[in-house]
């Protein structure tokens, strides 16, 4: 039984064309996930790629950018991220898509967990002993949210391979890129937590997207097509 409440199958949140790409894309996150936080375990201070971005930026933005910093900031917030979060899940069941709406609330939600446990495993602080930084979780939410949109809207336009997978990475880019930036101009992050958060959401959100298909369709009846 598909996950949908109309009679039509429940289309993929993970589209099928886009699959072998993403998660190619996945794995290569993943590890650059582990040789980041490999390399910065237990460490408090910036490193060397840090000190290119961190010196100059590193709390230092004035107005009106540091307003700007902080409206983009407070989307990882846990008010801005549950709003964000409730318009896209209202969307998604105004359209009769409840699988897409558990993505919505999965992928996050895991995103945001995984990040939360790498901080303690890793162990890495900024600003003293109690601030774990690596990886960003708000980078990490705001990447796994644009990915998760930006999925939904290429299976829902039908695109191909090709243009569907650069729509989705350049969704995650611009969202990571914008809250990355914010978390270092306000000093909340180095560069390279910022990489971590965004590499993060790369590998866990198509992580999710497989097992919410994969859920799915087992429950489909034996002989209901495949959603494209």
């Amino acid at each position: 039984m598909a996950l949908d409440t109309d009679t039509r199958p429940a289309p993929a949140v993970l589209p099928t064309p886009l699959r072998t790409c993403i998660a190619s894309i996945a794995v290569l996150a993943a590890l650059v996930v582990i040789a980041l936080g490999a390399m910065y375990a237990g460490h408090s201070e910036p490193g060397t790629v840090d000190r290119w971005f961190v010196e100059p930026t590193a709390d230092s933005v004035r107005s009106p950018w540091r307003g700007v910093a902080l409206a983009v900031d407070f989307l990882g917030e846990p008010v801005g991220a549950a709003a964000l979060i409730l318009v896209a899940v209202a969307g998604c069941l105004l359209r009769r898509r409840t699988r897409a709406a558990v993505f919505v609330v999965a992928g996050v939600g895991v995103t945001v967990v995984t990040a939360t446990l790498l901080k303690s495993l890793v162990g890495r602080t900024i600003h003293g002993p109690d601030n774990l930084s690596y990886p960003s979780g708000h980078t990490a939410f705001l990447t796994a949210f644009a990915l998760i949109v930006a999925l939904l809207a290429v299976g829902r336009l039908g695109f191909g391979r090709a243009l569907g997978t650069l729509l989705v990475l350049a969704a995650g880019l611009v969202a990571g890129a914008t809250m990355g930036w914010a978390q270092v101009a306000l000093g909340a992050h180095y560069p390279t937590d910022v990489l971590g958060g965004w590499c993060t959401a790369l590998t866990v959100v198509p992580a999710t997207a497989w097992l919410i298909d994969r859920t799915a369709d087992r429950r489909r009846p034996t002989g209901q097509p495949e959603p494209r």
